[in-house]
């Protein structure tokens, strides 16, 4: 298994996304297509986070799994959960506010091998630009506390809009 990558598989409805090493913004514009894209499917049922093989996730990754925690919300989809083992990132998501939206287990028996991985998508770079900032928009209006971490960066990506 390839690290620093995203990996995906579906069974019934259910999908799987599996987080490899360093996870950055560089996945962010196939990350946000396939979130377009199960969201979209009818047999869509839920959604299982692995981070168990985690090192580090971006604020853009988190602004892009709090949007699928959102809007399945909006169509009555029960929460994803998040299995993360690593006690940092852990926190990472709590201090985030993603308890909220998101079920969090530090483990779980899971038979489902996620292992296609996402492709990287080399877009323009307005596209990127506009993923980031959706994304921290996304974060913002989670509660106070990201809203005033990410105001300052907000601003600069609009000013370069």
């Amino acid at each position: 298994m390839k690290s620093d990558t995203i990996y995906v598989a579906e069974h019934e409805g259910v999908n799987v996304i599996r987080m490899v090493g360093d996870v950055r913004l560089t996945l962010c514009l196939s990350f946000d297509a396939f979130i377009d894209h199960i969201l979209s499917q009818k047999n869509f049922k839920s959604v299982v986070f692995d981070l168990t093989q985690a090192r580090a996730i971006d604020s853009t990754t988190l602004g892009l799994m709090a949007k699928i925690a959102i809007l399945g919300q909006r169509k009555q989809h029960p929460k994803p959960l998040v299995i993360s083992s690593d006690t940092g990132i852990t926190r990472l998501l709590v201090s985030m506010g993603f308890e909220d939206i998101f079920h969090i287990v530090d483990h779980a028996d899971m038979h489902v091998q996620a292992d296609i991985p996402l492709a990287a998508n080399i877009e323009e770079e307005q596209a990127i630009k506009n993923t980031i900032l959706n994304a921290h928009k996304t974060l913002s209006e989670m509660n106070d506390l990201n809203e005033q971490t990410f105001k300052e960066l907000i601003n600069t990506l609009e000013t370069y809009q």
